[in-house]
């Protein structure tokens, strides 16, 4: 493919095709858009602890990152998610869950978001604020998600595996169970021995 990605007949990543195909895309990239191998590197995303979370702070790690939300009949897989983390972050693994209210499913605050997420699923991975991942207004990351590698969140629960290099591995719709043996495999491929 030109881009050097495998893509789904979705249009989502499936796999990192080859580095050279990788390397190319990115010098395609648009302004504002990372243009090494670290590519996701340079993307943060405000806390909803307070503070940051930057995706440079993880290189050398996989991360999956996933846009979420209070209300969907997708919420209960928080739990997994939860799972995930506990299970792997020994091994270089990070989860990161990324609140959104642009499919109208979302609780009103952060603080609604945290309670509910803290009480309900015990949840202690990562966490972004309330962030657009679609249209003109998406967060820079999911913006450059859609442009250089064709994925945009067509739901809530959609999954994406940043590699340790800082490029998107695989993606998965809202239906994948986070500890399926399609997310898991992926996962365990990256990690740490």
């Amino acid at each position: 493919m030109a881009d050097g990605i495998e893509h789904h007949t979705t249009g989502g990543i499936t796999r990192r095709a080859t580095l050279a195909g990788a390397v190319a895309a990115l010098g395609l990239a648009a302004a504002g858009t990372p243009t090494s191998l670290r590519a996701a590197a340079p993307f943060t995303f405000a806390s909803i602890d307070g503070g940051t979370l930057a995706l440079g702070d993880w290189a050398g790690r996989p991360v999956l990152v996933v846009n979420t939300a209070s209300l969907c009949a997708f919420t209960p897989q928080y739990e997994e998610l939860q799972t995930l983390w506990e299970r792997y972050r020994e091994r270089g693994l990070v989860v990161l869950a990324v609140p959104s209210n642009d499919f109208r499913q979302e609780l009103g605050s952060e603080e609604e978001v945290r309670e509910f997420c803290e009480v309900t699923f015990g949840l202690d991975l990562p966490m972004t604020e309330i962030t657009r991942v679609r249209g003109p207004s998406a967060h820079p990351f999911y913006r450059w998600l859609a442009a250089e590698h064709g994925f945009r969140p067509r739901w809530n629960f959609n999954k994406v595996l940043i590699g340790p290099d800082g490029m998107p591995v695989r993606s998965w719709g809202s239906g994948a169970s986070p500890l399926s043996a399609s997310v898991v495999g992926e996962i365990e491929a990256l990690l740490d021995p």
